[in-house]
């Protein structure tokens, strides 16, 4: 159950996203990564300002935590975020691999005041041709052999 620890690291995600909110950048959504008892990245919503539709909470956490630590794992970690992530930031949140989230608010809330990622989910289990976007598949002979070289390559760093 969560302490007073985790209640005042909350309280700093959700300070984030008013600040963020407050000065325009983009929706009120703050995130902040935690190892042990400090702050190693910090975000807001910067969609706007930054012109950047990936420049969620979680992931500016997340990279700016990734460079301070000069890793791309975030295994003894933890990430605070005033709202429940939406798809994009669950996939940053995966492949970054903290050891837990911990959320204020939920995408129901989001979805109350406009944010609402539920068609993105729905999407997921369209047939690529009858997405909203359609995902066309374009094989090329090149693309599956730079797949190949990277399989047999001796010096690569799997993540």
């Amino acid at each position: 159950m969560p302490g007073e620890r985790e209640k005042k690291f909350m309280q700093h995600a959700i300070a984030l996203s008013r600040r963020g909110m407050e000065k325009g950048d983009g929706g009120p959504f703050g995130a902040i990564v935690v190892r042990g008892e400090e702050i190693i990245g910090e975000g807001w919503n910067q969609v706007l300002c930054n012109t950047d539709p990936t420049a969620h909470a979680e992931v500016v956490a997340i990279r700016q935590a990734c460079k301070k630590l000069g890793t791309f794992q975030l295994h003894d970690c933890e990430i605070y975020t005033s709202c429940e992530p939406c798809p994009m930031c669950l996939g940053a949140i995966y492949w970054a691999r903290p050891q837990c989230v911990y959320y204020a608010n939920t995408k129901d809330d989001a979805a109350a005041i406009d944010f609402d990622d539920s068609f993105i989910y729905r999407e997921l289990e369209v047939p690529h041709d009858q997405k909203k976007i359609p995902l066309i598949a374009l094989p090329d002979k090149t693309a599956i052999t730079v797949f190949k070289e990277w399989k047999e390559k001796g010096n690569k760093t799997l993540y």
